[in-house]
């Protein structure tokens, strides 16, 4: 039996980027950022153009396919870079992202790993609810056996501003079903995922 590909997409607020490029304008200049010189004229309409693609997630179809075989030992996608925007300050926070599941019925094609990923931190975010976000809507849409999630990543916020703990990753983890409830599952998936 074949699944017809379910079409994911987040409701994508309306964006004004004339409005947008018109605040960045008044954030700089407030700032005491001359904005009359070549190089900075434009930079109003590249720092709103900016911030909408890195808080637009791209649309994708999940694909998924009967587990005919039934394969039953963890699937891992293992370094998916991450690239969001912490709510707090607006920086950037970048790191990667380890992404398994024990599948179930149905397997996943593993791009669609990453695309979950992309579509949960193409927002403004904190680590621990982007990690939790990505295994939760996992569980649901694939319903494996177990799902798990880890996010290690830096934060500019950290980096540099503040306490300027230049290096410092912050790690993050989510885990569902058996992932979550076997020691030696959740182990084998830490293990893997090259956390200690």
């Amino acid at each position: 039996m074949t699944a017809t590909p379910l079409r994911v997409a987040r409701r994508r607020p309306t964006r004004d980027l004339a409005a947008a490029e018109d605040a960045a304008a008044a954030f700089l200049t407030a700032l005491g950022v001359d904005l009359d010189s070549d190089s900075l004229a434009e930079t109003p309409a590249r720092m709103a153009r900016a911030y909408a693609e890195l808080l637009t997630p791209r649309e994708f179809q999940l694909t998924t396919f009967a587990n005919d075989e039934g394969y039953d030992e963890l699937v891992l996608a293992r370094g998916i870079p991450i690239r969001s925007v912490c709510e707090h300050h607006l920086l950037p926070f970048v790191g990667v992202a380890h992404v398994g599941y024990l599948p179930g019925e149905r397997i996943l094609g593993l791009s669609k790993l990453a695309r979950v990923v992309e579509m949960f931190a193409r927002d403004l975010q904190v680590q621990e609810r982007l990690t939790k976000q990505v295994a939760d809507w996992l569980q649901e849409h694939l319903q494996p056996k177990g799902v798990g999630v880890v996010i290690e990543a830096e934060h500019l916020c950290m980096t540099l501003r503040g306490v300027r703990a230049a290096g410092a990753v912050t790690v993050t983890s989510a885990l569902h079903g058996s992932i979550r409830s076997e020691p030696s599952t959740r182990q084998e998936f830490f293990s893997l995922t090259g956390v200690r």
